[in-house]
């Protein structure tokens, strides 16, 4: 386990975790979550093509965790909704806060 496809997913999930933790907004969490998705699917191919079977069975449930971060942060018409409502407040709260400070 060193090839172009193990550098890939690291590389993803290193960006992945960056997303996240940026703390960009929902929608690029979102997003975050999609990349983990995707590269969890490639450390699982990875992992059963490499006799890994811990890195594989470990992705399998990062897999469906993030699954469900997609379904939180971008799917979820409720969330959607509650999401637009925030992002709005955020933004006239910012407005606010550069008022005051100058």
């Amino acid at each position: 386990m060193n090839g172009s496809l193990e550098w890939i997913a690291a590389v993803g999930t290193m960006i992945a975790a960056g997303l996240i933790a940026a703390d960009l907004g929902r929608k690029a969490t979102g997003w975050g979550f999609v990349l983990f998705c995707a590269v969890a699917v490639i450390w699982i191919v990875s992992g059963l093509t490499s006799d890994a079977q811990p890195i594989a069975a470990m992705n399998a449930i990062l897999l469906l965790i993030n699954v469900w971060g997609v379904w939180q942060y971008l799917l979820s018409p409720k969330n959607r909704k509650k999401i637009e409502k925030l992002e709005e407040l955020e933004e006239e709260a910012e407005r606010e806060a550069e008022a005051e400070i100058g």
